[in-house]
């Protein structure tokens, strides 16, 4: 059975990236386009066109041409944007980097994407430099100041006569290349078309609503496909500012939306943790905020509705991932549905598909889901094993997470088809657990694992971070699941930590757990 979207169907311009991006720059002219949130700096959208093409011509005259790769390797300022849409303005490949990696996980990105240029700040010199090392870089350029001894140049040296046009390129043709997060093995690139970028904005912003009136705060980072595409790219598209912060503050995050009146919060479930449950965030003025969309990882409904109760809107999410670019479902304005990530966007298909045999479920029944619409990658580069293992011949992209559909079109993920703990042949879903670990008033974070067993299989083991002041014992954390569980559901043991470790995007690193 194929769920079509209960949406309309979108338009989706058959244009180069850049044209679609900026069509409507020059209109909005000396209106803040990105806002650095600590220092306050501000590019309009004229300033940003201009870096834009200036850069786009540099680049050209460095022989930088169609189909060369750049790596971009920055926490999220306003630079950001001028560097990704000058390469994807010359027909290049943008290979986003994650600024946290180590020398050797950026070195394997590096080597993989055949990256010729790489752009990087001065506090991440030092890494980018030492993993450029026996890769195809040849040029080293920092934005902003560049520290004393290195042989690598300000990124203004690269600027030069702008470029009128864009360099022709087709909606198949290559515009970035972000990496998976590598959290189930060697982090692959993930090869997206101008047709899937454009194709998925239209996708979201179009049902969510944004306007140019939208102010956004974008902590979450570039690098990633929910920041590049859902903040960076949709909010620019319909012309709203956005507001950047480097990393996440907690205090500071909070204190942007006070000063700046931002309308739309993207965060990911760790962020509305803190949004339900530190003392905080009563210190904030909240008020402009009308929506708070969380992405990345699976969201309680409990947890939702508790954050929203506290800052006074909507705690909706979506559901996506990077192949997808990244989104196939969202929450539109007013559809909230506890639980559920939203229904599937327009011009998109989805299937619920049995695990063992492979055949469509009926509604309400998990199966593992699959999508198919002009959002889905064209593969993975240098690897077409994988990318053979993940879309099939039919189009269809197996995502490996288990969901279900209601009969009103709105989707339920369950959780990632391999972290399921198969306890005497039952499956666990660790985000349940999670969630019910999240209601109890002692516990500021959780998450669930299986250990392996010699009689069951694998058992449930649950890691608590406790809040600051109160106390939980294993026997009271294990008492509290079991009467809200069924039996095979029970935590096996319980261990507390003082965090639980998670990837740039929210999600929890459950190899870590289980290595330690």
């Amino acid at each position: 059975m194929i769920h079509a979207s209960p949406l309309p169907d979108v338009v989706i311009p058959k244009v180069p990236l850049f044209d679609y991006m900026f069509e409507n720059a020059e209109a909005l002219g000396d209106k803040p386009a990105l806002i650095d949130g600590p220092s306050g700096r501000t590019l309009t959208y004229a300033q940003l066109e201009a870096g834009v093409r200036s850069l786009a011509g540099g680049l050209i005259a460095h022989g930088f041409t169609k189909g060369d790769c750049l790596a971009l390797m920055s926490p999220n300022i306003p630079e950001y944007a001028i560097v990704f849409h000058a390469v994807a303005m010359v027909g290049g490949v943008i290979t986003t980097v994650n600024p946290t990696y180590t020398e050797r996980e950026v070195h394997h990105q590096l080597v993989d994407s055949h990256a010729r240029i790489m752009v990087t700040v001065g506090m991440f010199l030092d890494t980018a430099t030492a993993a450029s090392v026996d890769t195809n870089i040849r040029d080293m350029f920092v934005i902003g100041e560049v520290p004393e001894g290195s042989d690598a140049r300000p990124v203004t040296d690269l600027f030069g006569p702008p470029l009128s046009a864009p360099v022709p390129v087709t909606p198949d043709d290559i515009v970035a290349l972000p990496y998976s997060s590598g959290t189930t093995g060697v982090s692959k690139g993930v090869m997206l078309t101008h047709g899937n970028l454009i194709a998925n904005i239209q996708q979201v912003l179009i049902p969510a609503e944004f306007t140019s009136d939208d102010r956004f705060i974008a902590v979450l980072p570039f690098f990633h496909i929910y920041g590049m595409q859902v903040l960076m790219n949709c909010g620019l598209r319909v012309g709203a500012t956005i507001v950047t912060l480097p990393r996440f503050d907690l205090e500071q995050f909070l204190q942007m939306h006070q000063v700046h009146g931002i309308t739309r919060s993207f965060v990911a479930p760790p962020i509305v943790v803190a949004l339900a449950k530190h003392p905080m965030v009563d210190n904030f003025d909240l008020s402009s905020v009308n929506q708070v969309f969380s992405g990345a990882a699976p969201l309680s409904a409990s947890l939702a509705l508790e954050a929203g109760a506290r800052i006074g809107c909507e705690v909706v999410q979506g559901y996506g991932m990077t192949e997808l670019s990244p989104v196939s479902q969202l929450t539109a304005p007013g559809q909230f549905k506890p639980g559920s990530c939203g229904v599937t966007t327009p011009n998109t298909e989805l299937r619920i598909v049995d695990v063992a045999t492979g055949a469509d479920l009926d509604l309400d029944a998990d199966g593992e889901m699959w999508i198919r619409g002009p959002q889905v990658m064209k593969g993975y580069l240098n690897n077409p094993e994988a990318t053979a293992a993940t879309i099939d011949s039919d189009g269809w992209l197996h995502t490996g997470d288990i969901g279900h559909v209601d009969s009103d079109g709105h989707v339920y993920v369950v959780d990632r088809l391999k972290e399921l703990i198969k306890y005497k042949g039952f499956q666990v879903p660790p985000a349940e657990l999670e969630a019910l670990l999240l209601t109890h008033p002692a516990i500021a974070d959780a998450a669930v694992i299986g250990r392996p067993d010699e009689e069951a299989g694998e058992i449930p083991i649950g890691f608590i971070v406790l809040k600051p002041g109160s106390e939980a014992t294993a026997d009271d954390v294990k008492e509290f699941i079991a009467g809200q569980v069924a039996t095979y559901k029970r935590l096996g043991d319980v261990v507390f930590v003082d965090a639980i470790p998670k990837s740039a995007s929210g999600k929890i690193l459950r190899r870590i757990l289980r290595d330690g």
